[in-house]
């Protein structure tokens, strides 16, 4: 089945040149990027290595860390390599003081995202390297992509998943038919102590991400929101855990219509029993499923045959890699390079060279929100199917 959608024509084209950027891709001419890292022990500290990276990228420099906490701030210091001089206690004297080609916002707590990114852009970052998950609502994104797009500043997220290089060798084979006639796509959370909205959030938006990427923009959305297997209500809305505001709910089952026509489902259930081991999504076809396990290597398999007709014969998973099913992957370090979040990095300063998008954009990021945020504004209504972009911006739970 051809998906004519705008953005995955994009993202093939883009997504393509992955493999040839490398840290060999810069010479000696090359422009020396600033980077500033900005993180907050004990709300959100420094992520998954969003601080370490930029050591190994030659094109960039640490130049400055901030963190509000002494003793952090301290062995921000250390773990860089940088002279106390290089350390601030507030992230806009940071900015303000050194001034930064590339901020790394590297705290996961999302409620200080929007601030920090808008700081930056102010600033006058070229580029902006941001965990996830992005931002609170739809408030706050629609203000960052305005603001990105007056000023010129790349921002790139930190769904590392997508930025993998075997993304558009699976479009392809999807394509050309390799799980036949291609029905839905399936996503689980890791549905740990997390399970439900929190776990949509803070590990469905990297899958969420993915869905967009093969599938398009969603244009609806209808989901039940539950609190031990019964409807959550207003009484049960509390402050969310990492700054994620409203939160409620230890399950959550959603749909989404896509603007491909693909449906896709989303389900996490707290200590569901998969422990991490569901953590992923799959393309389901009349001929096969192919499976991506989030985070892992290999990244993709697939399974051929009709997944509702039991055979008698034994079934096998098989890796997919940029060469193809059952093939090895001709740069054995293309995933822990994207892991490192190194692939996300070249991304970006390509971007700012070019004048292009990063891979994983704001723009994506506000699509994510659209589908989190969707969750909570079908459930206020009842499980009704709501359109999306939705009309009201802030978070539904908050409305209930």
């Amino acid at each position: 089945m051809k998906i004519q959608s705008p953005t995955r024509r994009r993202f093939i084209s883009a997504a393509g040149t992955l493999p040839f950027l490398s840290l060999n891709s810069f010479s000696a001419e090359t422009k020396t990027y600033r980077v500033g890292v900005i993180g907050h022990t004990g709300r959100g500290d420094f992520g998954h290595g969003m601080d370490t990276l930029w050591k190994e990228v030659p094109a960039t420099q640490v130049v400055a860390v901030s963190d509000p906490v002494e003793g952090g701030l301290a062995k921000a210091l250390k773990k860089l390599g940088l002279q106390p001089e290089s350390g601030f206690n507030s992230y806009q004297q940071l900015l303000d003081e050194t001034h930064p080609d590339i901020v790394s916002v590297a705290s996961r707590h999302t409620d200080q995202h929007h601030a920090m990114i808008m700081a930056a852009i102010k600033s006058g970052a070229s580029g902006i390297y941001i965990e996830k998950p992005f931002c609170r609502d739809l408030v706050e994104a629609d203000e960052i992509v305005a603001a990105c797009e007056a000023s010129g500043t790349k921002l790139a997220i930190a769904h590392r998943n997508r930025y993998h290089p075997v993304l558009p060798v699976v479009q392809k084979l999807v394509e050309d038919g390799a799980i036949g006639e291609w029905l839905e796509v399936r996503l689980r959370g890791k549905e740990d102590g997390r399970g439900g909205s929190q776990d949509l959030w803070v590990l469905g938006s990297h899958l969420l991400n993915l869905a967009h990427y093969f599938t398009g923009a969603p244009t609806s959305c209808a989901a039940t929101v539950l609190q031990d297997k019964r409807r959550v209500t207003a009484a049960d809305v509390v402050d969310g855990a990492e700054g994620l505001g409203p939160l409620a709910g230890n399950e959550v089952h959603a749909r989404y219509e896509t603007e491909s026509g693909i449906p896709v489902f989303f389900d996490s259930i707290k200590e569901a029993g998969t422990r991490e081991a569901g953590f992923g999504l799959q393309l389901i076809g009349t001929e096969g499923i192919i499976d991506f396990r989030a985070d892992r290597n290999p990244l993709v398999q697939i399974m051929k045959g009709s997944p509702f007709n039991p055979s008698k014969d034994a079934r096998s998973w098989t890796p997919i890699s940029t060469a193809g099913i059952g093939e090895p992957h001709p740069d054995p370090e293309a995933s822990r390079f994207v892991m490192s979040h190194q692939a996300a990095a070249l991304d970006l300063i390509d971007s700012i060279e070019n004048d292009g998008k990063p891979l994983c954009n704001e723009q994506d990021g506000r699509v994510v929100l659209e589908m989190i945020l969707g969750v909570f504004e079908s459930h206020r209504q009842g499980g009704k199917r709501v359109e999306i972009p939705l009309q009201n911006r802030t978070n539904a739970l908050s409305r209930l």
